[in-house]
């Protein structure tokens, strides 16, 4: 409905974008409203953390989420939500097997919330990848701790999970509950 009163607004596309990504899946519309959000105002935070998801999980390509989320990050450096561009940030890395950059921006999240579970999965994730196995196993309880219902198919029933393949092989490796 927000799109039908002013289309050409940067910040209802972005916002429209994110839904989108996290709720309805359309892949083909998501990108655009991201792609013409960062067009409109290329100095919205929001445009391209909106835009690094919708590459990320619905376009499953990892390699421009990076770009999205890092601009994101040099735009606000000091934002108090940037937890989440991180644990996407990780994701991605995990995906493109920069199994040590994910841990790295894991650990970043978990600094401003250390029961963060999205930091945690990529952490557990990128140690089992890496067959650092305890510390794999430490991050998988860890997020059992902040999340004790957890299971890898409830997070892929969630939705936007069917191109995250390597981040669920890394939680089934690190011993997460199927």
């Amino acid at each position: 409905m927000a799109l039908s009163v002013d289309d050409g607004d940067p910040d209802t596309l972005a916002m429209a974008c994110n839904i989108s990504t996290w709720m309805v899946g359309d892949c083909e519309s998501t990108i655009e409203m991201a792609d013409r959000a960062v067009a409109l105002n290329p100095n919205s935070y929001f445009a391209w953390y909106s835009r690094g998801y919708a590459y990320l999980k619905l376009a499953g390509l990892p390699e421009e989420g990076v770009r999205s989320f890092e601009r994101a990050i040099r735009m606000n450096p000091v934002d108090p939500q940037l937890l989440h561009l991180f644990a996407g940030m990780g994701q991605a890395l995990v995906e493109l097997r920069r199994f040590d950059e994910a841990i790295l921006a894991g650990k970043k999240a978990l600094r401003q919330r250390p029961d963060y579970t999205p930091a945690y999965r990529c952490r557990a994730a990128a140690f089992a990848h890496l067959g650092r196995d305890a510390e794999a196993r430490e991050a998988a309880a860890r997020l059992l701790e902040a999340d004790p219902a957890f299971t890898i198919s409830g997070f892929i029933a969630r939705g936007g999970q069917s191109k995250a393949k390597l981040l669920i092989e890394g939680l089934s490796k690190a011993g997460l509950p199927e």
